[in-house]
């Protein structure tokens, strides 16, 4: 059953991201551009967030290894 499950998220997944790279190609250039603006930014984002939370999760490590 849990296979079953991971099978239709697997799916799901795809097709998202097959219509959205699909809507992108489709629409002029000018929107193209800033669409995939908006998407740089927004995994920046979400990169440096990441990475705060990384950090954060490092150094509470640290700490109850170390006890420092």
């Amino acid at each position: 059953m849990a296979k079953t499950g991971k099978t239709v998220a697997t799916l799901l997944i795809g097709a998202a991201i097959g219509a959205a790279v699909g809507y992108i190609l489709a629409t002029d250039k000018d929107k193209r551009q800033e669409d995939m603006g908006r998407i740089k930014d927004g995994l920046t984002g979400l990169k440096d967030r990441l990475g705060d939370r990384l950090s954060k999760k490092t150094e509470d490590l640290e700490h109850d290894i170390f006890k420092v």
